[in-house]
């Protein structure tokens, strides 16, 4: 059986953790099974702290420096490596998202951030937060524009979103930047770089009703899913809660257009808002 990949360090924080995690617990003869069990975490768990694909919390740091006998050097570096520019709720999200090989989202209100332009996204926060001073919006704008920097590459990850339509007749900071924002998400999808499927109004009930949903495959970890409420959000990695979920996608998906007939209704939608002066 081949051993596991080298990791990169120098690729982010949790990166780096990673690599010293495993090669801490190798030289202390442990698998990760081993390590999990004081830990009340599984192997696959440790696994996915090792690939970076998990964020290192700090009380787990605290109890491998006691087990590895580590001298407080997770304790220390778990705190520099915990700041991020993202809220609290989805700050672990972004960051495993970041490394993921597929993403797959159900957005069932607002275009996905990795899919928003600067003017929707400005409004979204706007609506949020609509006394904060502009040098905060201005934050969160650039945080969220950094995060879809992902699609710049021209193949990974792998970007598929099914929208309701919800989220194509809600006119998030009016039709102009409706118009845009809509245009934008044409546009990946005709260059190949997104699939896009819109679950329309007709589809009646469906399996995803509560709420969004994504979901996030890596190249050396597990699979995970995150979903998310007003102000918080939950990263799920058991096994059996991430199957369920992928089968809450898979139904969505196929209770939606298909992809051709999904990008002709959002540049329908899109050459509306643009040209229509009223609702």
């Amino acid at each position: 059986m081949p051993g596991p990949k080298d990791l990169d360090p120098s690729a982010s924080p949790r990166a780096f953790l990673g690599a010293e995690l495993r090669f801490a617990r190798e030289k202390s003869g442990l698998t990760q099974d081993e390590l999990g069990q004081p830990l009340f975490v599984s192997g696959s768990f440790i696994g996915q702290l090792e690939s970076g694909t998990r964020r290192m919390h700090l009380e787990y740091a605290r109890q491998i420096d006691q087990i590895l006998g580590t001298n407080g050097f997770f304790t220390r570096n778990c705190v520099a490596a915990a700041k991020s520019k993202y809220p609290d709720h989805f700050a672990e999200a972004a960051e495993a998202e970041a490394v993921a090989t597929a993403i797959r989202e159900y957005a069932p209100l607002l275009i996905p951030g990795l899919l928003q332009t600067e003017a929707y996204a400005r409004a979204v926060f706007r609506a949020y937060q609509p006394t904060a001073p502009e040098p905060v919006i201005d934050d969160l704008v650039t945080a969220r524009l950094d995060r879809a920097h992902l699609l710049s590459d021209p193949t990974t990850p792998m970007m598929w979103a099914v929208l309701d339509e919800a989220v194509l007749r809600r006119e998030v900071g009016g039709r102009t930047v409706m118009a845009e924002a809509l245009t934008h998400v044409a546009a990946l999808a005709l260059q190949h770089r997104i699939i896009v499927q819109v679950l329309p109004f007709s589809a009646g009930g469906h399996a995803a009703l509560d709420g969004g949903l994504k979901l996030m495959a890596f190249a050396d970890a597990p699979p995970l899913a995150y979903v998310d409420g007003l102000g918080t959000g939950w990263l799920l990695d058991d096994p059996a809660t991430v199957s369920r979920h992928e089968l809450t996608y898979d139904l969505v998906g196929a209770s939606a257009l298909s992809p051709s007939e999904s990008l002709a209704l959002i540049e329908s939608v899109a050459e509306d808002y643009a040209h229509e002066d009223q609702p």
